[in-house]
């Protein structure tokens, strides 16, 4: 095995091995697919521990508990599903031929392919997640990869690197290293495809870059997840599982809750219970292990000035647990921003942490209205008993995924894709849809012996009846 790489020219040099291994043999057995998810499985049990350490260290405070479920058994269960369904999902699928072709004895079939070498280049709020989630699939169809970490936990990155260096051939899956310019060369090269989890201008860059060599991608990206609560939801349930969201990584992922519609006659029952639940999960913030910190200080100010500024504009806060921000480190309570004018940064920009705005309504067409009106996000959320008004909510708009009556949940289905669209992403991975996002679905057609086109007049020299003949077949 190889040291890790972190230079910019070792990423070309990767690039061209793991292409040219790819050619000298572009199938590749289950056996041979399931031994190198394997040997990935085999370094995330190996070094748990020493990610788990690392991502705390690099947050500053995150449960070694939460890391170990999130990042390194949501991983490996990604990549058991992979290697455990991969076989089923090769299997060619049969096609009907046209006829009369059918009637000839002519099959046709698609073989999915292997592309060859992938990019992934993950993100910090879940950074094993989001290299070992598309790796699963991307590993399944057969192909190589390069991952990046992202330079935000630098201590995760480099266990990562370490343990790929120990654990596993570059030829087959490689880390790199490196910020911002590593991650521009790495987007700028001909790959076979390129997965990107992060912001939405980030996004842009990465598609950009892929145009000029035509380079197929996966974005992940994000938005502001909105959470309709219906008037017939239980608004303690709503509220408690929303806070539990809300905690959950300090808020900060993805799919977390953004924007919360209430009932304009609910808003004070339902600000009651969403500040008593999280204060029930987290009595205190500061200096809590169980509370995760904001990753670092420029995200920390980041939110901080969404919530001054929204109270400057005159929306009210209300804070969960009520207690002073501490400026000895990055952990902060729940903060609810309640109304604040559309002018305000925290009305456009996705909040990614321990904050959340809260909106009154009295038409559900309105709120349906205003949330179409945005970009289409990654999530979407809608708490209530009534089907019809589910139904509704869930026809009337559109967004990467749903969950009703709870928060985040679509999202961890291992045997559903994972996505977004339009601003929030394109493209998905996860299971099945996973394995055919990495593989070229490529037409295999088996033409019978015989070939009847001469005979019936099809082909020249034409008959004076082959117009007649063929516009007679045009029937509504």
């Amino acid at each position: 095995m190889t040291t890790h790489i972190s230079a910019e020219s070792s990423a070309v040099e990767l690039l061209a091995d793991q292409q040219a291994e790819f050619r000298s043999q572009r199938a590749s057995s289950p056996a041979e697919r399931r031994a190198r998810i394997q040997r990935v499985i085999d370094m995330l049990v190996a070094r748990c521990d020493e990610l788990v350490e690392a991502i705390d260290a690099d947050f500053g405070g995150r449960h070694p508990g939460y890391t170990t479920v999130n990042d390194v058994l949501g991983s490996v269960t990604a990549l058991k599903y992979a290697r455990d369904h991969l076989d089923g999902w090769m299997q060619p699928e049969q096609r009907t031929v046209f006829a009369p072709y059918d009637q000839l004895g002519a099959t046709a079939a698609i073989h999915y392919q292997p592309k060859g070498s992938v990019a992934i280049i993950g993100t910090w709020n879940a950074p094993v997640y989001t290299l070992m989630g598309p790796l699963a699939g991307v590993l399944a169809a057969g192909n190589r990869a390069v991952l990046k970490p992202s330079e935000v936990v630098p201590r995760t990155a480099q266990v990562l690197a370490e343990a790929a260096a120990e654990f596993l051939d570059p030829v087959d899956v490689a880390v790199v290293t490196g910020g911002p310019d590593v991650a521009r060369s790495l987007t700028s090269l001909p790959f076979d495809h390129i997965v990107f989890t992060g912001g939405v201008a980030a996004g842009r860059s990465v598609l950009e870059n892929a145009a000029r060599n035509l380079v197929p991608v996966t974005l992940e990206l994000g938005g502001k997840s909105p959470v309709i609560i219906g008037r017939s939801a239980d608004l303690d349930t709503a509220a408690f599982r929303i806070a539990v969201a809300k905690a959950t990584n300090g808020g900060q992922l993805c799919v977390n809750a953004d924007t919360v519609y209430v009932p304009a006659e609910s808003l004070e029952s339902f600000v009651s219970a969403i500040t008593r639940s999280y204060a029930e999960l987290l009595p205190t913030v500061a200096g809590n292990p169980d509370a995760t910190a904001i990753v670092d200080d420029r995200h920390a100010a980041r939110i901080d000035g969404y919530v001054s500024e929204a109270a400057g504009l005159g929306a009210r806060v209300e804070v969960a647990p009520d207690e002073p921000i501490s400026t000895e480190e990055r952990r902060r309570p729940l903060r609810l921003v309640l109304d604040p004018p559309e002018s305000a940064a925290i009305s456009r920009e996705e909040i990614f942490g321990p904050a959340l705005v809260v909106r009154t309504y009295d038409d559900l067409t309105h709120v349906l209205d205003t949330v179409n009106s945005g970009a289409k996000p990654l999530a979407l959320y809608y708490f209530g008993r009534d089907a019809d008004e589910q139904r509704t909510v869930v026809d009337g708009t559109t967004s990467g995924g749903v969950t009703i009556n709870d928060v985040l949940m679509h999202a961890g289905m291992l045997d559903a894709p994972f996505g977004g669209v339009g601003e929030s992403g394109m493209g998905h991975y996860n299971g099945r849809e996973g394995f055919l996002e990495f593989s070229h679905a490529r037409t295999i057609f088996e033409s019978p012996e015989h070939d009847p086109r001469r005979e019936w007049g099809m082909l020249p020299p034409y008959g004076e009846g082959y117009r007649a003949a063929m516009a007679a077949q045009i029937t509504p």
